[in-house]
């Protein structure tokens, strides 16, 4: 963090990359400092060495003598007791070889006893190095200084040797002071803090007092070596080595005292304080004891109550103390006694320190109490006795919570009847009995009502909800003890019912269940009748999950829907192979459409007076890679089913609105060609139906009033209140409306005259027997008014012979289309009918004005004109 306050210096990546390396913590002013100081040390050393290269054998031997003194003093360091502070006598000799041999001598000797020092204190190779150097800067500095100072008392005559030891004084502390300042420089400079006298001299002012006290000895060795020579310094060597291993074993006994005394007295606290946390704690547990807000009771081993609070008498309505010896098992539950002893018996083994569990417990006065028990193993101070110790903390509300919470997730919260997750449980067993017992055969009856739909929504759900309470009920009452009956969610009821041999009283089962719920519901006040359909499978397939059974079993169940309702029917394989088969399709019938892979035929409209070409019905078509080329009868319905009729009806739209503009584009004569598009039940129920064609004609540049809705009479009428909004929508967007399928229905004429509609598409069912003068002909007489009188267009569709469209044409019908006139077509052949039509166009045209010239006119066939029957 600091290192980021004061980048380090990036001259290059490859120094950047040492530094990194080598000094991680040197920010730019410590890594400047350290490299000023290091260089500077170095060169001052080596101006000594070669100062001295050419002293005198006898000035050398006094250099080595007092650098050995001092590095071996170096490594005999003296702590001070009571601190981590330690000096050595080294500088002793140091200061003497800087009497005696002058300034350069003295820094190679303070170097060597850095160096040594440095290496016993210090791993790291930046300490090792700038040691040395500091301590030969600082010696160098205050030595200089010293011969200064001694040269200018010469200078003045003070010659008397009792100056000097003054003179040393001021010398040591100078050293001292360079020194200490050099070391403290570093640490400062990395955590970039400013350097206090105050707090140097704090930390480090002994070893100023050290250094004049080293200083004034080595000047009073001097002046003993002036009078006596070598003589002094050797003998003061032992002395001064007796007076360090004294000190240092003094302050090493020291120090030993102190630590046992220290540790005498810790102990002797330890145990005070311990003897009080035992008054404390046991003052402290009979006073939680006491007035503990849960139940708590000591016991015995045997099981005798000897001991109990207040809170567990209220709890399990004990008598007051003094009232005899009790048993704790006479408050256990009958169920819970075992536990009991289950609980006691390990800890009364010696196996265990505590135990828990949950018991139930019997109040004084009868009534259930669930307690969460916490027991341990426990002796008294004033008794050797072991007995245990109970903790009882009230959980009746968290069990009731529980068993409430453990019914609502099995339980269907509207009939009380077991949920799906708690039928399958039931069945699970079921599987896992009939797969080790053969015998051990059940059924599975899956009940689904036929119009609780209609229910719901002509009567409210309240409503719903009630016949449902009363259905069940009625179901319940029908099936024999053990039967399982689950609701599986909406008006989807489950029954498993163990057949034990005999598959007949399924049959049974289910023929009472229609007969029951066929009778009359009183519900609020109205009266309902339904039905129900019942899909019914056996254990004997051989199933092995209960989702298996379910899947099969509904799918029985809407075999009979399409029978007709009301009734039962039983699984077999080859229906699981119709569904599968079907899933398959809905599968690749959606990959289908999201890869576009499906296609539009397109079958022409004429009008059947003039001939002319009026428009198409665009019709979707499936080629399948393997099956072929599949009916729309299959395919629609899947897409209704499967959610992916809208998708396909965009596709249609979409599709169908470019190809008619390319056509209105190909030709002038085409620009009034209209395209009919079929919508489903699902398009119509949809809120975004009108937006949906809008965007397919603005993508398509088509005028709304060249594309017509085709929808079939049932679906208009079975959504007419919410599709009247929808149609009024298209109709203003200017878009056709069209019935689809006219005839079959049941629209009355009050709709037919109110409804925004365009146009009237006759069923092809009045078509293919229509004769002259039959009851065909007088429905589509009758169709042709109706449409003519309410201004709406009649187009009739499965016209197949030229009877039919002569009849057609005699009727009135304005517009046909069928196989006489032309068979849906992809859009190429379209493309190349278009085309023929244009060259036969082209053809009349030249000959009626080759004509026409003779005759002093010219005569135009119509532009879209083409031969009565192209199929």
């Amino acid at each position: 963090m600091l290192a980021a306050i004061v980048p380090a210096p990036d001259p290059s990546p490859l120094w950047w990359d040492l530094h990194a390396r080598l000094m991680p913590d040197y920010n730019r002013r410590a890594t400047l400092y350290w490299w000023t100081v290091v260089p500077l040390g170095a060169a001052l050393i080596g101006w000594s060495l070669f100062s001295l290269a050419g002293a005198s054998d006898e000035l050398w031997l006094q250099m080595g003598l007092c650098i050995a003194m001092a590095t071996l003093a170096g490594f005999v360091p003296v702590r001070v007791a009571g601190s981590t502070n330690s000096f050595t006598a080294g500088e002793i000799f140091i200061f003497l070889l800087l009497l005696l041999a002058g300034v350069e001598a003295a820094t190679l000797a303070s170097a060597c006893e850095a160096l040594v020092g440095s290496w016993r204190t210090s791993k790291r190779w930046t300490s090792r190095i700038a040691s040395p150097a500091m301590a030969a800067i600082a010696m160098f500095v205050s030595g200089t200084m010293l011969q200064w100072l001694r040269g200018a008392l010469h200078a003045n005559h003070w010659t008397g040797d009792g100056l000097l030891p003054l003179a040393a004084i001021a010398f040591a502390l100078t050293y001292f002071f360079i020194n200490t300042l050099l070391v403290t420089m570093v640490p400062k400079l990395k955590r970039c803090e400013p350097l206090r006298l105050r707090e140097m001299i704090r930390s480090f002012g002994w070893l100023g007092l050290a250094y004049t006290a080293n200083a004034t000895v080595a000047t009073f060795l001097y002046l003993s070596f002036k009078q006596t020579g070598y003589a002094t310094v050797i003998a003061a060597a032992p002395v001064i080595a007796i007076l360090l291993t004294s000190g240092h074993y003094y302050f090493r006994r020291k120090e030993a005292d102190e630590a046992l005394r220290t540790s005498r007295e810790a102990e002797v606290e330890r145990t005070r304080q311990h003897v009080l946390a035992l008054e404390t704690s046991e003052l402290r547990f009979h006073s939680a004891f006491t007035h503990a807000s849960i139940g708590m009771a000591l016991i015995s081993l045997d099981g005798t109550i000897r001991q109990t609070n207040a809170a567990l008498r209220d709890l399990l309505g004990l008598p007051e103390p003094g009232a005899g010896r009790l048993q704790f098992e006479q408050f256990v539950a009958a169920d819970g006694s075992s536990t009991l002893a289950h609980l006691i018996a390990p800890l009364s083994n010696g196996g265990s320190n505590s135990l828990s569990a949950e018991l139930q417990c019997l109040h004084r006065e009868g009534s259930e109490v669930w307690v969460a028990v916490n027991a341990s193993f426990f002796s008294e101070p004033a008794s050797l006795e072991p007995c245990l110790i109970l903790q009882l903390q009230d959980i009746s509300a968290r069990k009731r919570a529980e068993a409430e919470l453990h019914h609502i997730a099995f339980h269907d919260g509207l009939t009380g009847l077991p949920n799906r997750h708690r039928f399958n449980e039931h069945l699970s067993n079921a599987l896992a009995r009939s797969s080790t017992d053969p015998s051990c055969c059940f059924g599975v009856l899956f009940l689904d009502f036929d119009r609780f739909k209609l229910i719901n929504d002509g009567l409210g759900h309240a409503v719903g909800d009630e016949f449902l309470v009363q259905a069940s009920r009625r179901i319940a009452d029908s099936v024999r003890t053990g039967d399982v009956v689950a609701r599986l969610g909406g008006d989807e009821f489950a029954i498993l019912a163990v057949d034990r041999g005999d598959t007949a009283f399924v049959f049974t089962l289910a023929e009472r269940l229609q007969h029951v719920l066929r009778q009359p519901f009183q519900v609020s006040g109205t009266e309902i009748t339904t039905s129900a359909s019942i899909g019914i499978t056996f254990s004997s397939i051989g199933y092995a999950a209960p989702g298996e059974v379910l899947r099969d079993a509904d799918i029985a169940m809407y075999k009979a829907k399409a029978a007709g309702k009301a009734r039962f029917a039983v699984f077999d394989v080859g229906l699981h192979e119709k569904v599968a088969a079907r899933l398959r399709m809905e599968g690749e019938l959606r990959r289908a459409l999201a890869e576009g892979s499906l296609g539009i035929h397109y079958q022409p409209m004429f009008d059947l007076r003039s001939g002319y070409l009026c428009g198409f019905e665009a019709l979707a078509r499936w080629t399948h890679a393997e099956l072929g080329s599949v009916s729309p009868d299959v395919f629609i319905p899947i897409t209704e089913e499967s959610g992916l009729s809208i998708q396909l009806t965009d596709f249609v739209l979409r599709t169908a609105c470019l190809q008619l503009k390319r056509w209105q584009t190909a030709d002038s004569s085409f620009a009034g060609l209209k395209m009919h598009v079929n919508i489903s039940g699902s398009d119509l129920a949809t809120h975004n139906l009108v937006s949906r064609v809008a965007l397919a004609l603005l993508s398509a540049r088509v005028e709304p009033g060249h594309l017509s809705i085709e929808l079939t009479e049932n679906i208009l009428m079975e959504q007419l209140e919410s599709a009247i909004g929808r149609l009024d929508d298209l109709h203003r967007l200017g878009v056709g409306l069209s019935i689809d399928d006219f005839g079959t229905g049941y629209s009355s004429l009050s709709h037919l005259s109110t409804l925004p509609l365009d146009c009237l598409k006759i069923d092809r069912s009045f078509v293919r027997n229509l004769e002259a003068n039959s009851k065909e002909a007088a429905v589509i007489r009758a169709i042709v008014l109706l449409g003519t009188s309410l201004g709406k267009q009649v187009i009739a569709e499965g016209v197949e012979t030229e009877a039919q469209r002569d009849e057609l044409r005699a009727l009135g019908c304005d517009i046909g289309q069928g196989f006489l006139l032309a068979r849906p077509m992809p859009a190429e052949m379209i493309d190349e009918l278009l085309a023929s039509t244009l060259q036969t166009r082209e053809a009349d045209v030249f000959k009626r004005n080759r004509s026409g010239a003779r005759r002093g006119r010219s005569a135009h066939l119509p532009a879209t004109r083409l031969p009565a029957c192209t199929s």
